[in-house]
């Protein structure tokens, strides 16, 4: 009897499921989860690789380049705008020359006539006088100087410059211009001095 109990309690060993190899086998398998999900921790510890490098690296040069293109861009502009100074300086003293060179017969009859014999009646003075004035002041228009003398034009600030005032003689005259002191003068169309006038002033508006 005895030797029977102890062979059934040893074929309910062998068959329990949480014990014996069964039982083995499982704890193996944790060891296994544990020690893979381990993994990724370690790795992450690690160094990890660096794939920016050769990126930045080439931004470096790139930055590089367009630093060196804006200099030589910026000293080409450089050397640009001083040529153009340079040259426009040489076209305004070469037209400069060129009027110089135009008034120079003006200033020989000038000298002649200075220089001419005291004993010269003063009418042949006077005409000869005329005469250089004619053709300096044709020399004058044909570079572009026009002479302002605005008597009997109404007073314009922006032109003249009231010296004095008169009373008007008619109400119609008011403001207007009376009589030029001293001409003004414009070159191509800006006022280079403007005309010192005396002006008719209606003094019943006071």
């Amino acid at each position: 009897m005895t030797e029977r109990t102890d062979f059934r309690s040893d074929l309910d060993t062998e068959s329990h499921p949480d014990e014996g190899p069964v039982g083995r086998d499982a704890d193996a398998a944790d060891l296994a989860s544990t020690d893979m999900s381990a993994e990724p921790s370690s790795r992450a510890e690690g160094t990890q690789p660096s794939f920016g490098g050769g990126r930045e690296a080439n931004l470096e040069n790139e930055v590089a380049e367009l630093k060196d293109r804006h200099l030589r861009l910026a000293a080409e502009f450089d050397n640009y705008r001083k040529r153009i100074n340079r040259e426009r300086s040489e076209l305004s003293d070469r037209a400069q020359a060129s009027f110089v060179a135009k008034l120079l017969d003006v200033l020989d009859d000038m000298d002649r006539l200075v220089a001419s014999d005291p004993a010269t009646p003063l009418p042949s003075l006077r005409e000869g006088l005329s005469a250089v004035d004619r053709k300096l002041w044709k020399e004058l228009e044909d570079a572009g100087v026009e002479r302002i003398d605005p008597v009997g034009t109404p007073f314009d600030p922006s032109q003249h410059e009231a010296v004095s005032t008169v009373p008007a003689p008619d109400r119609s005259l008011d403001q207007q211009v009376s009589a030029t002191f001293a001409p003004g003068y414009r070159f191509k169309g800006v006022l280079v001095r403007p005309a010192k006038v005396q002006v008719y002033s209606d003094q019943s508006k006071r």
